[in-house]
């Protein structure tokens, strides 16, 4: 794993922290696509098993996935900051 390290800085010429912030982003942006989609799922069975309550479960929905995609901006961000230090 060392040499692939040592060769991925020999040969691009990136440092090992710019490689971490692009992996980090990267998993951040996946979990934030996985969290929402169980989501969404769950509202969608809500409201099918619940017709009544769809208004009340698709806002409740809304609040949750904005709170997952903040999460989800914020360790980009963090991330990126990596790259500038």
């Amino acid at each position: 794993m060392t040499t692939l390290l040592v060769l991925l800085q020999a040969v691009t010429n990136i440092s090992i922290g710019y490689l971490g912030a692009a992996i980090g982003a990267g998993l951040a942006s996946v979990g934030a696509g996985i969290g929402i989609g169980k989501i969404g799922q769950g509202a969608m069975e809500g409201m099918a098993r619940q017709p009544e309550a769809s208004g009340d479960i698709r806002s409740t929905m809304i609040i949750a996935a904005a709170l997952v995609e903040g999460v989800a901006f914020f360790a980009a961000v963090i991330c990126l900051l990596v790259t500038l230090k």
